[in-house]
């Protein structure tokens, strides 16, 4: 079992520094009736950059770095968020990944990310190959959505969590919000760290990542926000990471490794869910990824890379006609 790193502790700190100063994050704290604490990162609320880096920071259980840049891709310069951990499996396996499937009398319906997820551990399966879990006193929950948690909802995550709601912190940003796209690119580490998961790499033995997305424009609805948010990653994220494995192991990863592996890759992601007729299901699980990864290996020092960024897909996706 994982040393524990105080994922919650620390994302907690970041997340009562949002809570002390909701003017300046443009957002709103709320509690339930049995005393969990809401932020409200853009359901209700502006939000903005600030409060976006600063729940990719939360996600990621504090102790990843996230900042903002300018990214050049093709003709054309995109905000765009960097991303770097050196705990990769911690930072976005057993934290930011969305893993966490709340359904709630079939009335509330979302999906929990953050570091509560490594202390209620119910991803029984995942957490059983990371190996990784931590006791905390109070547990931070990201949800990505536009329905605020309830004490209904609070006491329901706290009796799956064996906390009581008065130790539970959520933030909540929809998919359509300044906070939420930021938070989305920011993903772009992660989303490489999953599809090594899926295609069976042993996420230990990555060392470090280094990432950097664009962030898109914030769209007309959340439907919308999908689409220009996967692309991002899809088709302008690009990851690099350091690994422990020998040069023929990296190269043939490499080649699986990015979007442009999948049998979906090629279209805007919005045109995509809708041929899927909505269910993520019906789409190719593997397109989920980076589009341009580099593999160094650490015991060689030779680099793998493998993927393209493709500009002429992600300005048809984010940038007007």
């Amino acid at each position: 079992m994982t040393h524990s790193l105080d994922l919650n502790e620390r994302a907690l700190q970041i997340a009562e520094a949002l809570g002390d100063d909701p003017a300046l994050f443009r957002i709103a704290v709320h509690e339930t009736g049995n005393g969990a604490i809401v932020l409200d990162c853009g359901v209700n609320e502006v939000g903005g950059f600030d409060c976006g880096i600063a729940l990719s920071e939360i996600c990621m259980g504090g102790i990843a770095t996230v900042t903002s840049t300018p990214l050049t891709i093709g003709e054309h310069t995109y905000p765009g968020v960097v991303v770097w951990t050196d705990h990769p499996a911690e930072a976005c396996m057993a934290s930011q990944y969305a893993g966490w499937a709340l359904t709630v009398d079939e009335t509330f319906v979302g999906m929990g990310s953050g570091p509560l997820r490594a202390h209620a551990r119910v991803e029984k399966e995942l957490f059983a190959k990371l190996g990784y879990a931590e006791t905390a006193e109070k547990g931070v929950l990201v949800l990505e959505g536009r329905t605020l948690p309830d004490a209904r909802i609070a006491q329901y995550v706290a009796d799956k969590a064996k906390l009581k709601p008065e130790d539970l912190f959520f933030l909540v940003a929809p998919t359509a919000s300044l906070a939420g796209v930021v938070q989305i690119s920011a993903r772009i580490c992660e989303t490489g760290l999953h599809k090594m998961e899926t295609l069976g790499f042993d996420v230990h033995r990555v060392l470090t990542a280094w990432g950097a997305a664009p962030v898109s424009p914030v769209a007309k609805d959340d439907g919308k926000g999908i689409g220009r948010t996967n692309d991002c990653i899809l088709y302008g994220g690009v990851a690099r990471y350091t690994i422990d494995a020998d040069d023929a192991e990296l190269a043939d990863l490499a080649a699986k490794l990015p979007s442009s592996a999948s049998r979906d890759y090629g279209r805007p992601f919005g045109e995509i869910f809708k041929a899927a007729g909505y269910d993520f299901y019906k789409i190719d699980p593997l397109l989920f990824s980076p589009a341009e990864v580099w593999l160094t290996s650490a015991r060689s020092g030779k680099t793998h890379r493998a993927g393209a960024l493709n500009p002429a897909v992600l300005a048809a996706s984010c940038l007007p006609s």
